[in-house]
């Protein structure tokens, strides 16, 4: 019995993301699984306390931490190759699911059924949703930071990128990028004073 799956998501932290841009410093999936993780939660709360939402927060934050796993195999495909166009879109969810195969099938037989609803692909549509807008958020951040360091290079990825999370009409969404989003520019001092 091959229980090889924990083993295999230790490996998420040799990942790297933004391969196609000069980066400052390196983001790996596993950081950003986890800040996806905290902006899902946030994003989850809001809508359900404010917008009239009822999501299962545990269940969305758990697919947050599993939403890029697969890439442990298929390494992380820039956007741009992504989503070129139709036919390399398809035929790359065609290798994730592969690859989310391959992961489940590490997974002990008696906790399979546990952990198959995280790689199923919009098992719930509106978890998938929060999950993808926070993703995107990380990625806005990621510009942010990027931006503050003086790397020119994020320039456009941070305007498309929010102007991509503006096109979701997601209250939630907005509400994060009005009232949390602008303390990502602020240094250390002034986020604790």
């Amino acid at each position: 019995m091959n229980n090889s799956f924990f083993a295999l998501t230790s490996r998420m932290k040799y990942i790297s993301r933004w391969g196609l841009m000069r980066n400052t410093r390196t983001e790996n999936i596993a950081e950003h699984s986890l800040e996806v993780a905290i902006i899902t939660h946030l994003l989850c709360e809001l809508k359900n306390r404010r917008f009239g939402g009822d999501i299962d927060v545990s269940k969305a934050v758990l697919t947050a931490v599993y939403h890029d796993v697969p890439e442990i195999i298929t390494g992380d495909l820039p956007t741009p190759v992504k989503y070129y166009d139709p036919e390399i879109k398809s035929a790359y969810k065609r290798v994730e699911r592969a690859a989310a195969e391959k992961l489940l099938d590490s997974v002990p037989q008696d906790l399979r059924e546990d952990y198959a609803p995280l790689f199923e692909e919009n098992a719930d549509p509106e978890i998938a949703k929060i999950v993808k807008a926070a993703d995107k958020l990380s990625a806005l951040i990621k510009c942010i930071e990027e931006r503050k360091s003086g790397n020119a290079d994020f320039f456009e990825a941070e305007r498309q990128t929010l102007d991509s999370l503006k096109k979701m009409t997601m209250p939630e969404v907005s509400a994060f990028i009005e009232e949390f989003l602008p303390s990502y520019g602020l240094t250390l001092d002034e986020q604790t004073r």
